[in-house]
C-alpha cells in the first residue's frame, strides 16, 4: 500500500472515531436528563406519584416525591416477610411451624371481629383449606406471591404489627408503619392504615440486596420469594426477558405501587420503588409506571 493510501485510510478512520466517539457518548443519559424525562412524563396526569432508585453498584440515586406519605396497601408485606425471618432466628418460631386457616380476625381498634372473605382477595386457594393446617412457610410465599389477604393476617396475627414496625426502624426505615391486618375496617374508619414511603421501601430493598436484612441466608431466601412474584405488571413489565426482578407490588383503588430489586445480566443491581396514589385510571395506571421502570433500565444499562 503506497504512503498516499496509508495517509488516507488513517485520516478515514481518524474521522470515524472523532465523529463516533460523540455518538457514543450521547447516548448515555445523565441522571438529571432521566429525572426531567420522568417528571415530563408523569407531570401529564392528575395523580401523585414518588419514584425512588438507587444503583447498588454505584451509589447513585434518583429520588422524586420520596417521603411522600402512601397508603402501603400490599408493599407491607415486605416488611411482615422480613418479621418472621426475624423472629425465626431470634427463635420464637418456626417457619416449618403448623398454622391453623380461618377466617376471622379482630379489629385493633376493640377487638370486635371481622372476616375476610375469597371474593376480595387475590389469592382464594388458601380460603378452600379454613380448618386445616399449613406450615409458616408456604403462607410467607403465598403473601407474597399471590398477595394473600389472608395469609398475610394469618402471618400478622402470629408476629404482631407493632413488631414489624420495629423492626423496620432498626433497618432505617423510618416512616414505615404496619398497624393491622388488611380488611379491618373499623382501623380504616379511624385512618388507622398501614402507610409507607418511597424511600422507606428503598431502604429496606437495598438492605435484602445486600444481605443485611436479618442475615445474608434470610436476605437471600427473601429474594427467592420475591422472584417468584406473580404479579408483574409493572416493574418487570417491559424489561428484557434476561433481566430478574424481586419485587412485591401493591394496589387499591386509586392506588398503584411496585418495589424491588432489578437484576442486570451482567450482575449489576438496582432498587426501584414506583409509588402512586389519587389515580383516575386503574387500567392505564401499570403501562404508565412499568414505562419509568423501562426508562430507568435503559439507563443503567447504558452505563
Amino acid at each position: 500500500m503506497s504512503f498516499k493510501h496509508q495517509f488516507r485510510l488513517l485520516l478515514t478512520l481518524f474521522i470515524l472515531g472523532v465523529f463516533w466517539l460523540p455518538a457514543s457518548a450521547q447516548s448515555k443519559p445523565t441522571l438529571a436528563e432521566l429525572r426531567t424525562k420522568i417528571e415530563k412524563e408523569l407531570g401529564k396526569y392528575p395523580f401523585t406519584y414518588a419514584v425512588a432508585f438507587k444503583d447498588l453498584s454505584t451509589g447513585q440515586e434518583l429520588l422524586m416525591n420520596e417521603r411522600e406519605v402512601f397508603h402501603a396497601a400490599s408493599t407491607m408485606k415486605t416488611p411482615v416477610m422480613i418479621e418472621v425471618y426475624k423472629q425465626q432466628v431470634q427463635g420464637k418460631l418456626s417457619l416449618k411451624d403448623s398454622i391453623l386457616i380461618k377466617t376471622d380476625f379482630k379489629s385493633i381498634v376493640d377487638g370486635s371481629p371481622y372476616s375476610l372473605k375469597a371474593s376480595g382477595d387475590s389469592d382464594t386457594l388458601t380460603y378452600k383449606q379454613i380448618g386445616r393446617q399449613r406450615t409458616l412457610a408456604d403462607l410467607v410465599f403465598d403473601m407474597i406471591t399471590m398477595s394473600s389477604n389472608l395469609a398475610t393476617n394469618l402471618i400478622i396475627e402470629l408476629v404482631g404489627g407493632p413488631n414489624v414496625t420495629q423492626t423496620m426502624r432498626e433497618l432505617g426505615a423510618r416512616d414505615i408503619q404496619v398497624r393491622r391486618g388488611v380488611e379491618d375496617s373499623k382501623a380504616f374508619a379511624q385512618g388507622l392504615n398501614n402507610t409507607t414511603t418511597a424511600y422507606d421501601l428503598m431502604v429496606i430493598f437495598e438492605k435484602i440486596a445486600n444481605g443485611q436484612a436479618v442475615s445474608p441466608e434470610a436476605s437471600q431466601a427473601m429474594i427467592g420469594t420475591l422472584f417468584a412474584q406473580k404479579l408483574n405488571s409493572v416493574i418487570p413489565a417491559k424489561l428484557p426477558k434476561d433481566v430478574k426482578v424481586a419485587h412485591k407490588t401493591g394496589s387499591i383503588t386509586g392506588v398503584q405501587h411496585d418495589s424491588g430489586i432489578v437484576f442486570l445480566p451482567d450482575g449489576r443491581k438496582y432498587v426501584l420503588v414506583l409509588m402512586s396514589k389519587n389515580v383516575k385510571d386503574d387500567e392505564a395506571i401499570d403501562g404508565i409506571l412499568a414505562t419509568i421502570s423501562q426508562w430507568v433500565y435503559e439507563y443503567v444499562a447504558a452505563r
